[in-house]
């Protein structure tokens, strides 16, 4: 009877460390994700951007871009192990736009918004 107790204790300590490892790959991913979609939007290639994001984000993810007063904030979003954990994983990045890119503050843009998978809701952003 202990032993059952003991190995069931085991297994279970077992696959909460491997769940927090996993989450820990998952949250640097997407942090990883929304940096190097930032430096793409800042130089101007939205497109090979939205291609990093699709191939680079965890399955499930979901992604933002918005462009504003010379900024690109690329924010992506993940429920980790199918939303099984109450806690939702989020990367967001930062970068200037170089000088002659949509939006740039050297030419003449309003703020835009590019959504990629499902739109984030209020508490995602």
């Amino acid at each position: 009877m202990e032993a059952a107790l003991g190995i069931c204790s085991v297994v279970a300590v077992f696959l909460l460390a491997l769940g927090g490892v996993t989450t820990v790959f998952l949250q640097l991913r997407c942090t990883d994700s929304a940096i190097e979609a930032a430096r793409l939007h800042a130089r101007g290639d939205g497109a090979r951007a939205e291609q990093v994001l699709e191939r680079s984000v965890p399955p499930g993810a979901r992604h933002r871009v918005t462009v504003s007063d010379g900024h690109v904030t690329v924010t992506v979003s993940l429920r980790p192990l199918g939303g099984v954990l109450p806690l939702r994983l989020r990367a967001r990045a930062h970068a200037v736009l170089e000088p002659g890119v949509a939006g740039s503050l050297t030419t003449s843009g309003s703020p835009a918004e590019i959504h990629g998978g499902e739109e984030l809701s209020e508490e995602e952003r």
